[in-house]
């Protein structure tokens, strides 16, 4: 891969290596081999995340990272590309989600030998899948020294767009009981489904919040995302289970999260089985200030859980920011312009240089 070349052409060759999470060796080995040539960064290898750091003493480090797995291949591989609009689009798995945002950190980290900041750049995998074989989640476990900085960036599509932090979500279920009988004598029994119109009308009367947390708003959610219960035509359900999801606005702990959904769904039995913390944006420090600075634009909250949490977890602010429009992410019909490719390795030299 040349990594001071065209930078669409550097997309191209990455899009063209299949890595689908799992199978990310190559693509890392790749990414490893074209940035050990370069003097002014340190290269380290963790199975198969890369990091590429300089350490040229300065006063402050940001770091820059972005993952390197995809989605499963839908016959878009290897890339195309095609003029729409005035437009040089880029089609491939992993074109937007997120090869584009791996192209500029390439690109990007060959060329500033000599930055303000010192810089840390990673590339993980195992992004796409469970949580446990997250490449960013092992490198915070085994050498978290890697995570710390004043700043920083995940390469995430964004449409070239600063979306801030990240909410927080947590998953919890409301487990219902009742009484089995045979449906014909339904009066013998106590019907666990029907008690859980109760929890659906208390679900559908809330107004989720929106929240200011370091200037950008954020809209909270609260919703019934599955629900089960019964099991034959003829028995009256002694058991129902309502799972439910809440996205929450980084001002507050899981804790905090887990109290609010309890008062909503005050007198009902709720079990949580899985939170994560959101990530406040930081935008407030000055390594952020110039950030917006260089980039231009209005941000914005991201709605959604990234990978920015597990910086803020360390105390380090951080935001979003890549090529690509994130409702193209994982999509057959996947593609990333050009031109978002280029406008964001130029908004980070400028912030960096």
């Amino acid at each position: 891969m040349d990594l001071e070349g065209d930078v669409v052409a550097l997309l191209r060759a990455l899009i063209d290596v299949e890595s689908v999470s799992g199978d990310e060796t190559e693509v890392a080995d790749l990414v490893e081999q074209a940035l050990r040539p370069y003097g002014h960064l340190q290269v380290s290898r963790y199975g198969n995340v890369v990091v590429a750091r300089t350490e040229l003493g300065r006063a402050e480090r940001v770091v820059i990272a972005g993952h390197l797995d995809t989605v499963p291949i839908a016959d878009n591989v290897p890339s195309t590309v095609t003029e729409e609009g005035g437009r040089t689009l880029i089609w491939g798995r992993g074109a937007c989600d997120m090869k584009g945002g791996v192209a500029v950190q390439l690109a990007v980290a060959a060329a500033l030998t000599a930055p303000r900041r010192d810089l840390t750049w990673i590339f993980y995998d195992g992004e796409e899948v469970e949580e446990h074989r997250n490449g960013l989640k092992a490198l915070a476990t085994s050498h978290p020294e890697h995570l710390d900085a004043v700043f920083a960036v995940l390469c995430e599509p964004t449409s070239a767009r600063i979306e801030g932090g990240c909410q927080g979500t947590m998953r919890a279920v409301v487990e219902l009981t009742g009484l089995a009988a045979h449906s014909a004598r339904a009066w013998k029994g106590h019907n666990a489904i029907h008690d859980a119109g109760a929890v659906l009308a208390a679900l559908a009367a809330h107004t989720p919040a929106e929240v200011e947390v370091d200037g950008l708003t954020y809209r909270e959610g609260l919703n019934a995302v599955r629900i089960s219960g019964g099991i034959a035509g003829n028995v009256i359900p002694d058991r129902c289970e309502v799972e439910v999801n809440y996205r929450f606005a980084p001002d507050k702990s899981p804790a905090q999260a887990e109290a609010y959904v309890r008062e909503v769904l005050k007198g009902f039995p709720v079990r949580v089985t899985d939170v994560a913390a959101g990530a406040r944006p930081g935008l407030d420090q000055p390594a952020a200030a110039e950030f917006l600075t260089a980039v231009g634009g209005e941000p914005s909250a991201k709605f959604g859980w990234t990978d920015v949490a597990r910086f803020s977890a360390r105390g380090v602010p951080a935001v979003n920011f890549g090529p690509g429009d994130p409702n193209k992410a994982h999509a057959d019909d996947e593609f990333c312009p050009a031109d978002e490719v280029v406008g964001c390795r130029d908004a980070l030299l400028r912030w960096l240089g």
